[in-house]
């Protein structure tokens, strides 16, 4: 290893040792790392080619994938000799795996979802393609200037990436606009403007080194480089339109679709990862067959939400109009391949386009758009006002369902909304199309490298086997009666928020008692997930303190993270708030020792990586009824953290799991909420009745948190809409903390309580959420080299 790493220190950086810098010792070791992926990576290629093997393909916008140098040396099981290579070479290893960037890919739970997966799938050897985009710049880095959120470029790609494999000769046009015109009794699309899909591949290696998965980018180049003609004339920006739209569309994650621009960027964007994705599985498929009847049997496409879902209609197009099929069989072969997931309950994040910018972006699309709908219509026989097309808009929800084998919901409860609420009407067209597959998270990952000393517990307690079979962890149940046990258990637990308190808070300027409850809230911010209630009870909190701080009060480090949509102005201004707070609650000298707020800006999946193992508190508190599943509640509980938190999502089966009393759980029901929701004024009856609620709110119109103005628009929703009901849940929330408070002073119940959360989630494995879509959505089965 020490040899292998002077080499391409020497080889691959041009660098001798007396002259390196970290960079290049970091891309030195990635680059040694990456050769001993290669060939498990091509063997799994070969493998999978000579026996025939079903592939899946993971179509998704988002691939939140992390830092990878720490995560394939664990998955190859490296860490000793790379120790020892690192020391013989006087590397501080920490410095290296610090170095490099976080992969700005994704955005939140859906993307570090696809990452989760890929990992799963090459862990379980089943082989595997993501699709994604190579985004130069990602969703943004988050800075705050006076505790607002300022979005600029990631520059993640601003060096080389060491993972990524170039493969020009995986090249694909991908067209847009233009017009349709009918030559010889068949449509031919003409387009206006076009780009290529280059692919950049990663391989994701799986536990043991045994299998590795391919990830493929898309990055968007030119057709044509320059318009020489137009750029010797002096038209020289009209000379470099081929690259300016190329770029484009491979430069930002979700751009602001609040403009007719942005709305058209972003179909262009979920276009462009589609058309090159099938066209790209096509061509692997003939590589090997050439019956198209046999389509179904060796390909099984997923469609991570609605993004992708014009995947239906492209399958379509390209089975007639480049493979001559007639309508009927080419819609039998798509839907005998593609599959949906959808991700959410809020009607605004199930996508819908205008016919008018589909017809003029996709112009063929939006006919075949509308011969599904037609078929749909006259095959299902279903009522009126159920469709794919509706008021001149396509819902892509829709689409998506009716070109699916399987629709799949994320949590228990989750797919029973789906079939109940969002598509209650094509479910009952469909009654065997949807299913359940509730999502989980890599142990390697969210457990071995995240939080390394657990991991070492866990191997001197039950072994290692439970990196591979999750549900080992049941063998921990009878230590946690153990008071050893629970006192190492404890010991892991602090030492992590000694780790958090020396480097990611102390840096904020935060001091954090790592004997305080650290209570952690990390997730986008949106107004469902209410981190609004979660910064009123800190308020609350802090005026009780104030009024009495001699008082029996549980220190506690509220911590939250994430970042709003540029445009979703209601989610940045509850960021402003939070920032506000923070700094006169943090600067109080009356309430400091017991109370202080940090919110570390530009939250990813390394800060996660420190935050989750020193949490001893997991803030899960969306308005029921909204979230469909949630992972980070996964993580948290993983690692020994306890939930508070509402019946929502995946909290429903951690409850059950955990066992309810050693779950917080507070809120109305899904069922009441609705019912809440449509009683009208019910946000200022809740309000009325609560006087800590009350004082919170008068104290930021008050002006005691800056300037009053910022948050009159807060405070006129929270007393006169309130749709995610804060204040209907609020006295029941503040009231769940207290009790908190109280069982965080008895140490040794607390510690049990963490042991038995850990012992009793091993179902919230990934690997047992891979191996039921292999079952019951793919029909895929795993691949031995």
């Amino acid at each position: 290893m020490h040899d292998r790493i002077l080499h391409h220190l020497a080889y691959s950086q041009g660098r001798g040792a007396e002259f390196a810098t970290t960079f290049d010792w970091r891309m030195a070791v990635s680059h040694t790392v990456r050769d001993l992926m290669t060939q498990t990576w091509i063997d799994a290629f070969r493998a999978a080619r000579d026996q025939g093997a079903k592939r899946v393909y993971y179509l998704s916008m988002e691939f939140l994938i992390g830092r990878i140098l720490d995560d394939a040396i664990i998955n190859l099981r490296l860490e000793k000799p790379m120790d020892e290579a690192l020391g013989m070479l006087g590397l501080n290893k920490q410095e290296i795996l610090d170095d490099e960037p976080d992969a700005a890919l994704g955005n939140g739970g859906l993307g570090r979802l696809a990452a989760c997966f890929m990992e799963s799938l090459s862990s379980l050897s089943c082989p595997a393609f993501g699709f994604g985009i190579r985004y130069e710049h990602g969703l943004f880095r988050q800075r705050f200037e006076g505790g607002q959120q300022v979005e600029s470029p990631e520059d993640w790609l601003n060096q080389p990436h060491p993972w990524e494999f170039v493969k020009i000769d995986y090249s694909y046009t991908v067209g847009f606009k233009g017009h349709v015109e009918r030559i010889g009794g068949r449509s031919v699309w003409h387009p206006g403007e076009s780009v290529i899909a280059r692919a950049y591949d990663t391989p994701v290696i799986g536990w043991g080194g045994h299998w590795a998965n391919t990830l493929r980018l898309w990055g968007a180049h030119p057709t044509t480089l320059l318009d020489l003609h137009r750029f010797n004339a002096g038209d020289h920006t009209a000379a470099a339109e081929p690259e300016a739209l190329a770029r484009t569309l491979s430069r930002v994650l979700y751009p602001d679709d609040t403009t007719d621009a942005g709305k058209e960027l972003r179909l262009k964007q979920e276009y462009f990862l589609t058309s090159a994705s099938l066209q790209d599985i096509l061509r692997r498929f003939f590589q090997e067959y050439s019956d198209l009847e046999m389509l179904p049997d060796k390909v099984a496409i997923q469609l991570n939400d609605t993004h992708p879902a014009i995947a239906g209609p492209e399958l379509i197009r390209l089975l007639m109009d480049d493979h001559g099929l007639a309508f009927e069989k080419a819609r039998d072969l798509a839907r005998g391949v593609l599959n949906y997931t959808n991700h959410t309950l809020m009607p605004e994040a199930l996508e819908r386009w205008s016919t008018w910018l589909m017809g003029r972006v996709l112009p063929r699309h939006m006919q075949i758009i509308q011969m599904i709908d037609d078929d749909h219509r006259r095959t299902s026989g279903r009522p009126p006002h159920v469709g794919i097309i509706q008021h001149d808009q396509v819902l892509m929800g829709e689409l998506a369902f009716v070109m699916a084998s399987r629709v799949n919901g994320v949590s228990a409860l989750h797919t029973e909304l789906v079939k109940n609420t969002v598509f209650a009407d094509l479910h009952r067209l469909h009654p065997d199309r949807i299913v359940n597959q509730t999502n989980g998270v890599t142990p390697r990952r969210w457990m071995r490298l995240a939080n390394p000393g657990l991991a070492r517990l866990l191997d001197d307690t039950i072994g290692e086997g439970w990196t591979t079979d999750l549900d080992r962890l049941r063998a921990l149940e009878p230590h946690a009666d153990d008071a050893a046990f629970r006192e190492s258990l404890s010991g892991v637990k602090r030492a992590n928020k000694v780790w958090l308190s020396n480097g990611l808070l102390a840096g904020l300027g935060v001091r954090a008692d790592p004997d305080a409850i650290f209570d952690v809230q990390i997730k986008r911010i949106h107004e469902y997930k209410r981190q609004l209630l979660n910064i009123l009870e800190a308020i609350a909190l802090w005026k009780r303190i104030h009024d009495d701080p001699k008082g029996d009060w549980t220190p506690r480090i509220k911590i939250f993270g994430g970042k709003a949509a540029p445009g979703y102005w209601l989610a940045k201004s509850v960021i402003h708030l939070i920032n506000d707070v923070a700094a006169t609650i943090n600067g109080d000298p009356v309430t400091a020792k017991f109370l202080q707020i940090a919110y570390p800006s530009n939250y990813n999946v390394s800060m996660a990586e420190d935050l989750i193992p020193a949490a001893d508190l997991s803030e899960q508190i969306s308005t029921a009824g909204k979230e469909a599943s949630g992972t980070g509640n996964m993580k948290f509980t993983l690692n020994g953290a306890l939930t508070v938190g509402t019946l929502d999502g995946a909290n429903v089966e951690i409850r059950d799991l955990v066992g309810p009393e050693n779950f917080f759980l507070f809120g109305l029901t899904a069922e009441k909420a609705a019912a809440e929701a449509a009683t009208p004024g019910h946000a200022r009856h809740a309000i009325e009745q609560s006087e800590d609620l009350k004082t919170a709110l008068h104290l930021i119109a008050e002006g005691r948190f800056g300037r009053a103005e910022n948050y009159y628009h807060l405070l006129d929703r929270t007393w006169n809409d309130d749709p995610f009901l804060v204040a209907s849940d609020f006295d029941a929330y503040f009231a769940t903390q207290r009790r908190i408070d109280a069982a965080y002073r008895d140490s040794a119940a607390w510690d049990r309580m963490a042991a038995l959360n850990i012992a009793r989630a091993g179902f919230f494995s990934s690997d047992r959420t891979i191996r039921g879509y292999m079952k019951d959505i793919w029909q895929a089965r795993p691949v031995v080299i």
